[in-house]
């Protein structure tokens, strides 16, 4: 086992070189696709907010380098690393990547809605670089202009497709974790990233939420048909589907500034489908706790 431990991260540094060799900022990964390296803060009180301006690895994402020496020395430091991450959103590609979750079980069919996505907003995804996912999946790669910010997001375009933007990373093909290896997509590995089609670009960055009214701080804004139309949407869900749909309408209420407003009418219409009370409240509160921690 430990041979297999040693070649699998010699190999994993191996491709770390290579990537960061083509301007890809890389750090490495466990098999449980977090970073390798611990943080150097983490038995600090209270806790340290830092990312990397200490000087020191352990800082995920912050760590990611593409100078061959620095990616050597974080893989030295990370000797049971299995993988590695690329950093969306740096200079000089800005990597976006779409991640298109295959979950048939749930009924989510993550490519037939970006296609859905791609009839009704009239773009193109363009040949680019394609990484093959352990479990089914895909992650499309695709670059971002330089005065363009993507967040990450979870389920916000389609249940099934979450971004990876500036802050986040993509795992690496020829990574390897617990559940296998990441792969490029045949005949994709000599393309580039492509451009982000623009009417793709601005579905990934959408425009800040409206601040409160005067003269009423803290009051959201009324939902209207958007939330008629969003508990709608949880209602159709059939079973397997009822969690991520609750979810993704409410990451867009929240989104919109609706969010508390729309709470209680879309845990009615949760237990309307199937789900406890519960289980729609906590559902409601992971995507409040997402969507708010993006600012």
């Amino acid at each position: 086992m430990a041979t297999i431990d040693r070649q699998t991260a010699t190999l994993a540094l191996a491709h770390a070189l290579s990537a960061a060799g083509r301007g890809l900022p890389v750090f490495p990964l466990s098999a449980t696709k977090l970073p390798a390296l611990r943080s150097p803060h983490h038995s600090e009180q209270p806790p340290v907010h830092c990312r990397g301006e200490c000087g020191l690895p352990g800082h995920g994402v912050h760590d990611a380098t593409t100078d061959p020496a620095a990616v050597r020395a974080l893989f030295a430091a990370a000797p049971r690393a299995t993988g590695y991450g690329i950093a969306c959103g740096r200079a000089p590609h800005r990597l976006i990547g779409i991640d298109l979750d295959i979950d048939t079980a749930h009924g989510n069919d993550s490519v037939g809605a970006l296609q859905q996505l791609a009839l009704q907003h009239l773009f193109t995804i363009p040949p680019t670089v394609t990484v093959l996912t352990p479990s089914g999946g895909r992650h499309l790669w695709l670059t971002g202009p330089a005065d363009t910010t993507v967040p990450n997001s979870a389920g916000r375009l389609a249940p099934g497709i979450d971004v990876r933007g500036t802050g986040g990373y993509l795992v690496g093909p020829g990574s390897v974790t617990a559940h296998g290896r990441y792969r490029l997509a045949p005949g994709t590995a000599h393309l580039p990233p492509a451009p982000c089609p623009r009417a793709l670009l601005r579905l990934l960055t959408p425009p800040r939420r409206e601040p409160t009214p005067s003269g009423h701080p803290g009051k959201e804004t009324p939902p209207g048909r958007r939330g008629e139309g969003l508990i709608q949407f949880v209602l159709a869900a059939h079973e397997g589907q009822r969690n991520t749909r609750l979810f993704w309408a409410a990451c867009r209420a929240y989104e919109h500034g609706f969010g508390d407003a729309l709470a209680d009418a879309l845990t009615t219409a949760a237990v309307r489908t199937g789900l406890t009370e519960q289980e729609a409240r906590a559902a409601i509160a992971s995507a409040e706790r997402l969507t708010r921690g993006r600012g």
